[in-house]
């Protein structure tokens, strides 16, 4: 079964607020075996909410709407949905009697607006909050002929998290059909989009039933892979199937078949072959260490390293020769060499990794353009240099050099 996520509310139609209850929907749902299609964030017009909600209706099995469940004029979600369905709403004494004695017990009196938190779809199921004043609603109905499951939750998370997990998910369990959804997740480092789809889709496209996505970002490549069916063990075979052999073709850029992050993969190979690792980093300011050690017992592979901005702690950290600086410039792969080997020998470690490169946006010129990274990975069998150039801003340009650095290690360790 599909469904359709409608956040409702104009403030997440500004920069201020952001709609951080479908993330967390998303994942409840899909453990429930259902697959979200679409999310719509709405603002507090009549109109737009009823167009909304007959649009989702009309394409998914399972809308939920988060958010214009309380008192105010702008709320307007309960009205909504009822012109949406074309049916009445009542008012129920039971939500009347509670918010009548949750506000005595604030000693408040409760102002008349309230009184439309209590407005209930016709033929719809109360759910309880336990933090706050609007009540949800369930509503198992037909619209045009078809099966529909409308779920009416509250905006603030910390009402609406709860209500749903302790009352939506025993209901929709009743409700849905058993299904189960297994996922994987194929991650590739410093391969471009189109060329990963091109080697992948000829495999991926035969499995019509697996649900396939292609996501870029800063230097990598996610597939994710997800399909649904009756029993757990049946959907996992399926994404593995697809997967495995996705994983095969593109054996060289996969790094991990199973969601981790590039970090930890090469932390992983180097504890696994009792190596050590230290970075000397110039053009990247510390950002491959701190990658690094963002991983919980990274100590047990990553000695440490050294930023070495300027030339003289390129000398003083790294035994970079200053006559080498002066002679191919701080910028070269004569100097990342050097860094690679200095920081291997002064700490010991069993791989060295130097970085120099120019991030801009001023600072570049014909013969060292912005974007222009050269990086060192040595060991006890020599050190290799890479000439990489990068596009973007600053920290685009430092990304990519830390993510470059960590493929190259990954490699060598295969």
């Amino acid at each position: 079964m599909n469904c359709e996520i409608i956040a409702i509310g104009s403030e997440m139609l500004t920069p201020h607020r952001q709609d951080t209850n479908s993330l967390y929907l998303t994942e409840k749902l899909n453990q429930l075996g259902v697959s979200v299609a679409f999310k719509t964030i709405v603002g507090d017009r009549m109109q737009h909410l009823v167009d909304a909600a007959r649009v989702a209706l009309s394409r998914v099995d399972v809308v939920l709407f988060s958010g214009g469940l309380g008192p105010t004029e702008d709320d307007l979600t309960r009205e909504a949905v009822a012109e949406a369905l074309g049916i009445g709403l009542h008012r129920s004494s039971e939500l009347m009697q509670a918010l009548t004695v949750r506000f005595a017990k604030r000693s408040m009196a409760m102002p008349p607006n309230n009184h439309r938190q209590a407005d209930v779809l016709d033929g719809a199921e109360i759910i309880p909050n336990a933090k706050g004043s609007a009540a949800g609603q369930l509503l198992d109905t037909n619209y045009a002929g078809k099966r529909r499951i409308l779920v009416l939750l509250p905006g603030p998370p910390s009402e609406l998290k709860p209500m749903f997990d302790e009352q939506c998910v025993p209901r929709l369990r009743g409700l849905l059909p058993v299904s189960h959804i297994a996922k994987r997740v194929l991650r590739m480092a410093m391969v471009p989009e189109s060329t990963a789809d091109a080697m992948a889709a000829p495999i991926y496209s035969q499995y019509p039933d697996v649900e396939t996505t292609i996501l870029a970002h800063f230097g990598e490549i996610q597939l994710h892979f997800l399909c649904a069916k009756p029993s757990l063990e049946e959907a996992q075979e399926r994404v593995d199937e697809v997967a495995g052999r996705v994983a095969d073709v593109l054996e060289e850029f996969v790094f991990s078949e199973h969601g981790e992050p590039l970090e930890e993969i090469v932390l992983l190979r180097l504890d696994m072959r009792g190596l050590t690792l230290a970075v000397a980093e110039s053009v990247t300011g510390g950002w491959l260490s701190q990658r690094l050690t963002s991983v919980s017992g990274s100590s047990r592979s990553f000695l440490g390293g050294a930023v070495v901005y300027s030339p003289r702690l390129k000398t003083l950290f790294a035994d970079v020769p200053p006559e080498m600086i002066e002679e191919h410039d701080a910028v070269s792969p004569q100097v990342a060499e050097a860094l690679a080997q200095g920081i291997r020998l002064r700490t010991g470690a069993s791989i060295g990794v130097g970085i120099t490169g120019v991030a801009g946006p001023s600072g570049g010129t014909p013969e060292l353009p912005i974007g222009l990274v050269y990086i060192g990975v040595s060991d006890a069998a020599g050190t290799q240099v890479t000439r990489h150039t990068f596009t973007g801003d600053r920290d685009r340009i430092r990304y990519f050099s830390t993510q470059q650095a960590l493929d190259l290690i990954r490699r060598k360790l295969i």
